[in-house]
């Protein structure tokens, strides 16, 4: 179950764990975020500094995009369906590859992505859940064969086995090899390396300016 604070609180009490459909069928209009995590409703609450990070990120990446003449667009909102039956997850950014978008049948109803080949980027920027960010979605979106996932800790709230002692603002870039993620720490003074995005001139000290 997710961690509640200041990133995510349970909507309701839940008499049992729902599933993935169950979910989507209930999700409302209301301008709210919801992620589904092991069967659990969450409803996302973003501070102002974790919205500033988001939003540079992908000005950032869709000027890349842009200038390099890529097949990729940034969706304002998207649902990640993992192979965990009872999570859904809501990603501070998602990179969708166009040319995959035909191939999923839930994107025009409801904006979901389950096929890792269509979404090569995933970014996640750590608020008080960060055990989800770290853990759950590690995994998940390992499983999927999304080719990149950036952890975007900028207050340093993961743990030391993640982020190292002492512990400091920290991205993690987290690189699908042959089947699994290899982890690289990037932290202040250093430029961030992507795969999907090679030519990304990007510095961990630009990212974290974002949120003074």
């Amino acid at each position: 179950m997710a961690t509640l604070g200041e990133a995510v609180k349970m909507v309701a009490p839940q008499i049992k764990p729902i599933g993935f459909e169950e979910f989507i069928n209930w999700y409302p209009e209301d301008g709210k975020k919801y992620e589904l995590i092991e069967g659990v409703i969450v409803e996302v609450l973003p501070t102002g500094s974790h919205e500033d990070i988001s939003g540079f990120l992908i000005a950032e990446l869709n000027f890349e995009i842009r200038k390099q003449n890529l097949g990729y667009s940034i969706p304002k909102n998207c649902l990640l369906k993992p192979l965990a039956p009872r999570s859904g997850y809501l990603p501070d950014v998602a990179v969708i590859d166009r040319k995959y978008i035909q191939d999923e049948p839930l994107w025009n109803k409801s904006s979901v992505i389950q096929n890792g080949q269509t979404v090569p980027l995933v970014i996640e920027v750590v608020s008080t859940n960060w055990r989800d960010d770290y853990g759950h979605k590690f995994v998940e979106y390992e499983a999927m064969g999304i080719a990149e996932y950036w952890i975007v800790d900028y207050r340093a709230l993961g743990a030391v086995r993640y982020i190292g002692k002492p512990k400091q603002p920290t991205i993690t870039i987290c690189k699908l090899i042959e089947g699994e993620y290899q982890m690289e720490k990037f932290v202040k003074g250093d430029r961030l390396k992507s795969n999907v995005f090679p030519q990304l001139e990007l510095s961990v000290d630009a990212i974290f300016q974002a949120a003074e």
